[in-house]
């Protein structure tokens, strides 16, 4: 791999023309951490002025008769263009954590007599968090997959041969990664969301770090309930809106713990009992953040525009032209790979180990305008959002990576110089 093929790459690519749709302030700097954070699209700054002076300012609360339905239509929009979900299946709201708490609460109870649940070692920390909570306020076993000894899995890769260890009769809910936090490898939803629907049980997708980089087609592959963000790979903001996607199938057997006025079927009756409307309304607590939905709006209908599987093959185009340097550059220097070499098992990052990880992140933005993230305890993550990277700027990234680790300007840092990492 030399420049000259980077190059030669971003004149063929079909999404080369969405670059200049990104808020870029400084040109020179190597993005390469759109997978904790996408950059703000253009598209939006127009979306929220134009809310702000033309209907709030204009319309005050008279702008409810169009805006009281936004959760949904905008959850479609996610649905269609990134999940592969019908309409009326996906609801835009909260965060992921509350979605997560609200979705896997609701399946533990239509199993009532079931008392494990299963969640894997290298989940994102708030699922595991929440799982035990669950556990523990409601005495079920929580039962770990260990998934994080690599003679047991492949970079946090958990096959069905694997999850199967740990089935039975007793599992009320399975709860994992669509595509691992810190790793990057990418789970076979359909085989594994079979496996755990033959033994009974109900399978939850944490999708946060999948969607908007891979195709998901949750429909196809008979998903019943997942919850994901919209922040990364979406583009949609800090703290933008996220998402649970219900089943159509499903809708009517659960009833989730929080139940709010925009769940109830006559809402503006206001009446002295709760009687949830029959359809994915009936998952919704409360009023939608307006200004938040404007950002999924515009930066979703971009992703829509593109085509999620154009941008699943930049992702994986992006993520081998990635695993080819730090073979030819990154592993002399003491640096592993941490994600799956097959194109078809990892997302839109890899994962980096390195014994200073965490100081060379620092080093990375502070001294070479490369910026990535570090996940504990050694992993460096570095990504490439198809809509915005350049296959050129991916190139550049770790080229700066090979000279700054190879000159030991690291050693300049220190661990505790940030505190978001």
């Amino acid at each position: 791999m030399e420049r000259g093929q980077a190059l030669a790459l971003d004149a063929q690519d079909d999404l080369r023309q969405y670059r200049d749709q990104f808020v870029i302030t400084d040109p020179n700097t190597c993005y390469l951490d759109g997978n904790s954070l996408g950059r703000l699209p253009h598209a939006t700054v127009e979306a929220i002025s134009d809310f702000l002076t033309q209907e709030w300012g204009s319309k005050v609360v008279t702008g409810w008769e169009n805006w009281i339905d936004e959760a949904q239509t905008v959850g479609d929009l996610i649905g269609r263009s990134a999940l592969g979900a019908g309409a009326g299946q996906v609801l835009a709201c909260d965060t992921t954590s509350v979605n997560l708490y609200q979705l896997a609460l609701a399946a533990i109870r239509a199993r009532p007599d079931r008392k494990t649940m299963i969640i894997d070692a290298a989940n994102f920390p708030t699922d595991r968090y929440i799982m035990a909570g669950i556990a523990k306020s409601l005495g079920l076993n929580l039962t770990t997959i260990d998934n994080e000894d690599s003679a047991l899995s492949e970079s946090e890769l958990i096959t069905p041969e694997l999850l199967k260890g740990y089935l039975s009769d007793d599992v009320a809910l399975v709860s994992l990664q669509v595509v691992q936090y810190r790793s990057g490898a990418r789970q076979d939803i359909k085989a594994l969301t079979e496996l755990v629907k033959s033994y009974g049980a109900l399978m939850l997708w944490d999708a946060a770090h999948a969607v908007g980089s891979v195709v998901l087609d949750f429909d196809k592959n008979s998903v019943d309930l997942a919850v994901g963000c919209t922040y990364k790979y979406g583009n949609s903001g800090p703290g933008s809106p996220a998402w649970l996607y219900v089943s159509r199938q499903m809708q009517n057997q659960l009833q989730v713990p929080i139940q709010g006025w925009f769940a109830q079927r006559d809402q503006f009756a206001m009446g002295p009992d709760f009687e949830r409307v029959e359809s994915i309304r009936g998952f919704q607590i409360a009023s939608p953040s307006l200004i938040g939905l404007r950002c999924v709006k515009s930066a979703f209908e971009m992703i829509e525009e593109a085509g999620i599987s154009a941008i699943q093959a930049k992702a994986a185009i992006g993520t081998e032209m990635m695993i080819e340097l730090s073979e030819k550059w990154l592993e002399p220097l003491g640096f592993s790979l941490n994600t799956p070499r097959s194109s078809g098992k990892r997302g839109g990052h890899i994962s980096l180990c390195h014994p200073e990880a965490g100081k060379i992140a620092i080093a990375l933005r502070k001294y070479a305008n490369v910026i990535p993230d570090f996940r504990a305890p050694n992993s460096i993550r570095v990504a490439i959002s198809p809509l915005v990277n350049s296959y050129v700027e991916v190139y550049d990234g770790f080229q700066r990576i090979r000279d700054l680790v190879s000159t030991r300007q690291y050693e300049k840092v220190s661990d505790a110089e940030v505190r978001v990492t």
